[in-house]
């Protein structure tokens, strides 16, 4: 039997306080049974007092996160539902960093915490959040071996798990359906495996791909555009990722492939090849590690790799809220990107430009990326069990959190996905319609 009184009523009222709102947009069910909020919307359990200890020491986005991750918070419910409440109002509504409490809600919340006695010790962060320090230089060969090595070497098992066989961990693209765009709350789609198909072939066209041409794809995953490119237009392609899992599986989807003489993995800092030019570039999904400081040197190795003439296709994650910045230190930093930092879609055209590249052709693919997301949200779910037992529970609830909301970020627009393609100049004239791709 629940009831309205009891634990829950007060952790509503820390919730509040903690949101910036006087309405919790959740159903909170306490440790002691009790239940608080309105009775149709999305539930949030708070399994023990230690949650609310978590979010009194760190009162804002990562102590909640570490509560979930932990499993002292869970959303046993549909998780796009209760994130979407979540975020429809108070701080979670608006982009940037958290923004701090006040001192005379720090003391409102701690009398919260001793009233339910869930006063004690820092609790110990998830050991699934990033061991990377915050401090010292970013975007060195070092540390951005270690912030790649935290995200990709999760293992090869999960991510096959929630990638499926494609094995293509960025956008997909899907074709039109009938109900014109992002489903909220319905069914996805059929066809993750073909939208990702779609869009490695996508890439392929923009590039202009032709048989013996060579081919650099900077951050090469698991080799599917190697794989892809070489099968279908007869292309060499070199691949480098700071992931000895990736490039230990993607040599062996080669070999599988009788693709070993056209397709070389490495374990190579793009800032270290030295063995160009190419004919053309990919990057997908890969400069969302380089960091804003470092994009004008990435743009600029990248045009010494790339012959006269070559293109190269630049697809990355954009952050679109304006002149606010993400969080450094709320979930996705401390959990899933260490050191990832989105920049916006003008600011990349404007360092390609800088950079010597002409664009040819910008399409965004926001709607597309929150398909993907719910596709692999949905696989994950479907296979949790055994997500959980090559990982961790923690783990597993990581990316559970990590994509689902990512997905809301779609969905509303404070993060997009874009395709940059540019072309360095000399004697191959850009086409002068896009008919070649689309």
């Amino acid at each position: 039997m629940t009831t309205d009184k009891g634990a829950a009523s007060l952790l509503a009222n820390a919730l509040g306080i903690v949101l910036g709102t006087a309405e919790i947009p959740l159903r909170l069910r306490a440790w002691d049974g009790s239940e608080a909020g309105p009775p149709d919307a999305p539930v949030l359990e708070f399994r023990s007092r230690r949650a609310l200890r978590r979010i009194l020491w760190s009162p804002g986005q990562l102590g909640l996160s570490r509560a979930y991750v932990a499993g002292d918070i869970d959303a046993p419910g549909d998780i796009f539902a209760a994130f979407t409440a979540l975020s429809s109002v108070g701080k979670f509504s608006e982009p940037g960093p958290f923004r701090p409490l006040t001192p005379r809600e720090l003391a409102t919340l701690l009398g919260v915490a001793v009233r339910l006695g869930a006063v004690g010790a820092n609790p110990a962060p998830p050991p699934e959040e990033a061991k990377v320090t915050r401090k010292g230089r970013l975007h060195t060969r070092q540390r951005d071996a270690a912030a790649i090595s935290h995200h990709y070497d999760v293992g090869n098992d999960f991510y096959a798990l929630v990638l499926g066989p494609s094995m293509v961990y960025s956008c997909a693209v899907w074709a039109d359906g009938p109900d014109g765009g992002v489903p909220a709350g319905r069914g996805l789609p059929a066809g993750l495996d073909e939208a990702q198909q779609a869009k490695l072939d996508l890439v392929c066209r923009k590039l202009g791909l032709r048989p013996g041409m060579r081919v650099l794809d900077v951050g090469c995953g698991w080799g599917s555009f190697a794989l892809h490119a070489a099968q279908h237009y007869g292309v060499t392609v070199v691949g480098v990722t700071l992931s000895t899992e990736q490039a230990v599986l993607a040599r062996k989807r080669a070999a599988h492939a009788g693709l070993t003489e056209n397709i070389d993995i490495r374990v190579q800092d793009y800032r270290d090849i030295s063995d160009g030019p190419f004919d053309a570039i990919s990057s997908i999904g890969m400069s969302e590690h380089v960091g804003r400081e470092q994009t004008p040197h990435y743009v600029d190795v990248l045009h010494g790799l790339l012959r006269p003439g070559g293109r190269l296709l630049n697809h990355a994650i954009a952050w679109n809220a304006g002149r606010t910045k993400p969080d450094p230190d709320s979930f996705i930093p401390r959990y899933v990107f260490p050191d990832g930092e989105m920049i916006s879609l003008g600011e990349m055209v404007s360092s390609l430009e800088t950079g010597g590249f002409e664009v040819l052709d910008v399409e965004a693919l926001r709607q597309h990326y929150a398909l993907t997301l719910r596709a692999w949200v949905r696989r994950l779910e479907a296979n949790w069990d055994e997500a959980v037992r090559l990982t961790s529970q923690g783990q597993a609830r990581v990316w559970r959190l990590y994509m689902a909301s990512s997905a809301l970020g779609f969905e509303t627009g404070l993060t997009g996905v874009n395709q940059v393609l540019v072309q360095r100049a000399g004697v191959d004239r850009p086409p002068l319609r896009r008919s070649e791709w689309i």
